[in-house]
């Protein structure tokens, strides 16, 4: 009887944990309407605000996203003008880093396609 009950504990240990399993969510690509004009301060310094960047990036780690230092401390180190693909930036919050939003990834990497100018 032991050993049956044994049998049956095991049975729904193992029966439970074959039932559980995670989703993984992939959030969409968005994509702006054709002729979008992203600007940096108008656009890509508030993404910065908004998702707490310099809670870390504050000078003492890389790059710096403190106020009036963001462009400086990102290009070229860390975008590549007309090519977001290839910028550590846009691959960095494109594969989740900060949990950045979808719109917010889009106009960064339209920003940086764009020639990612100082305006």
């Amino acid at each position: 009887m032991k050993k049956l009950l044994t049998y049956i504990v095991l049975l729904v240990v193992a029966l439970n944990l074959n039932s559980c399993y995670y989703d993984e969510i992939f959030e969409q690509e968005i994509e702006l309407p054709s002729g979008t004009v992203v600007e940096f301060a108008a656009d890509i310094q508030p993404i910065f605000a908004v998702n707490n960047c310099t809670d870390c990036h504050d000078g003492t780690l890389d790059p710096d996203l403190t106020a009036g230092n963001e462009y400086n401390s990102l290009v070229p180190e860390y975008v590549t003008p007309g090519d977001a693909n290839n910028s550590e930036l846009y691959t960095k919050l494109s594969g989740g880093h900060a949990n950045v939003d979808a719109t917010s990834i889009a106009l960064i990497a339209e920003w940086i396609n764009s020639g990612a100018l100082n305006n």
